[in-house]
């Protein structure tokens, strides 16, 4: 519980710190500096970030052989069938637990930075808004910052869901759906971060997806 407690005192810290840049350039503003937050945070985060992206790629691209095996030993041999999908995790070098590293570090931040919004001790409440919200310690009376939470994670999602697979189509629709609901009950500062944060991961995927296909061309020329 103390450590914790910490977190949120760094939390606190490093927001107020990051306004205190935001009013030496004269732009004192709570919401740049939660934005500030996250790209520091994404930043930090890359090398796992890159290599969970790579990974999620990999098994979109592999998916069809995925189905391929399901087909031929679900119902024959499942202990087989799982031989030959690790088999084919090995080939490609995918993990497919690659995901779950990045949103395990991900949730004590979350967590620390809602308790620090609601009570967040501001050193000037007028810069605790943003464009249409008031306080970024109180929710979004428009709904907007949900809204486009879920929005914002549909995208990002769509460009590492395999269009094969039932699960991940449904996964697909489902969370964008959870991720809106459950911004709208919490601070719209936490919103904001979130929507940060799938822009500059889509940007970060974008770029890899991107880099992939430049390999992948170079590698049929050859």
């Amino acid at each position: 519980m103390e450590i914790f407690n910490a977190i949120v005192d760094g939390m606190n810290w490093l927001l107020n710190w990051l306004y205190y840049i935001t009013k030496t350039v004269g732009i004192p503003n709570y919401g740049i500096a939660i934005i500030l937050l996250t790209i520091i945070i994404k930043m930090v985060l890359y090398p796992l970030s890159h290599k969970q992206m790579k990974s999620m790629l990999a098994m979109q691209q592999i998916q069809p052989k995925i189905k391929e095996i399901q087909q031929k030993y679900k119902e024959k041999d499942p202990k087989k069938m799982q031989q030959k999908m690790m088999d084919l995790y090995r080939e490609h070098n995918v993990n497919p637990a690659a995901g779950c590293l990045p949103l395990l570090i991900q949730m004590p931040i979350l967590i620390a930075l809602f308790r620090s919004l609601i009570s967040f001790p501001y050193v000037n409440t007028d810069h605790a808004s943003f464009i249409w919200v008031q306080n970024l310690s109180d929710k979004d009376p428009y709904y907007i910052l949900p809204i486009l939470a879920g929005v914002t994670t549909y995208f990002q999602s769509k460009m590492t869901t395999s269009a094969t697979d039932p699960t991940q189509k449904m996964m697909l629709y489902t969370m964008p759906v959870f991720i809106a609901w459950i911004s709208s009950t919490f601070p719209a500062g936490l919103s904001l971060y979130w929507v940060v944060f799938n822009v500059v991961g889509w940007a970060q995927q974008y770029y890899i997806n991107k880099q992939a296909v430049v390999v992948k061309g170079e590698a049929g020329k050859s």
